[in-house]
């Protein structure tokens, strides 16, 4: 099986409440597909990133398990439901989001059958620290710090038919992230190795002519020949340039480089990302209160996940269900309109 075979098919196999001989073998395979399948070449290759793969799939499950219970998404219960009116300023903007998502549109229409789905709602979060009003008894006080937060920016990339499938399909996009991570450092490693190749190609290469008493056509001309001290610089440089190839390896322990990368974020998904449930006691203003507070509250269960990557990323996130009355139709090119513009 291919890579793109592993991408077509991936959804059906990661299973987050149980841990078996299978997953872990699936794991490994796709890791070292993903990776570079020349890495099968190294000797016992499995046995030892068996146990990096065992620490991912723990890390997995226990973050998977911490996501909020699925919550109903929909236009119609906007005004009754504090969290969606938290995570939206209008009904409208439900059905937007829901129009906007090809997958889910995708799977309704592959699925005639399917009357609900099951998606990952993803939104930017922004806390904003603010000054108010707020009451204590009968009395308001004015300029009082208060902490707001915003929802914007919803996405429902990820969808499937049912809430375990969906978790499943998660706990593949953390592992395929985690592997892309351990593949950019991999990058990072080949590009060093390639800018020392070029510049010990350089430097040998002005060396030679140095030490043939001059730098090109300039010997012919009368030129003097370069000095000794300009000839042992560089020849002090090539034997560091030397010596940091020697550090990262010839090429004969590329594929162990690689594979170390590999396990090494395995072995510390910790580092590359972090699922972190959250629940705020909001007003209708989406101003956080306290718990002794008089005012109307609600509250607002999400989940948010932080990605160290470059940027680093800070999204919050829900599981949700949609019933497939709530996806609107899809909009029809006015082409009376787009003639206008030609």
């Amino acid at each position: 099986m291919g890579i793109l075979d592993w991408f077509k098919n991936r959804p059906g196999q990661y299973d987050p409440d149980r841990v078996s001989a299978e997953l872990v073998q699936w794991a490994v395979d796709k890791a070292i597909t993903l990776i570079n399948p020349r890495l099968k070449l190294l000797p016992g290759y499995q046995k030892r990133l068996t146990p990096a793969v065992e620490t991912t799939i723990a890390f997995l499950r226990a973050q998977i398990s911490v996501l909020p219970a699925v919550h109903p998404l929909s236009a119609k219960a906007w005004s009754s439901d504090p969290a969606l009116r938290a995570f939206f300023v209008a009904p409208t903007d439900i059905h937007a989001t829901l129009g906007a998502s090809d997958n889910l549109r995708t799977l309704f229409d592959k699925f005639p059958e399917l009357d609900t789905a099951y998606l990952v709602l993803g939104m930017a979060l922004k806390e904003q620290r603010t000054f108010g009003m707020a009451l204590h008894g009968d009395m308001v006080q004015r300029d009082v710090a208060q902490m707001s937060v915003n929802f914007s920016d919803h996405k429902t990339r990820i969808c499937g038919h049912d809430e375990a499938r969906l978790r499943r399909v998660v706990g593949v996009e953390v592992f395929e992230y985690l592997v892309a991570h351990a593949l950019s450092e991999i990058g990072e490693e080949r590009a060093e190795r390639r800018e020392l190749q070029e510049n010990r190609s350089l430097i040998r290469a002005r060396l030679r002519l140095l030490q043939q008493h001059g730098p090109g056509l300039a010997s012919m001309f009368g030129k003097e020949p370069a000095a000794h001290s300009e000839q042992a610089r560089l020849g002090a440089e090539l034997l560091e340039n030397e010596r940091q190839l020697e550090a990262i390896g010839g090429s004969e322990s590329v594929l162990e480089m690689e594979f170390d990368c590999l396990q090494a974020v395995l072995n510390n998904p910790q580092r590359y990302l972090h699922f972190e449930p959250r629940r705020l006691r909001l007003n209708t203003m989406n101003v956080v209160l306290e718990e002794s507070s008089t005012d109307r509250v609600a509250d607002v269960d999400f989940a948010v996940a932080e990605l160290s990557g470059t940027p680093p990323i800070r999204r919050a996130f829900v599981l949700a269900s949609v019933a497939r009355a709530e996806l609107p139709p899809p909009q029809k090119i006015n082409f009376d309109n787009a003639a206008r513009y030609l």
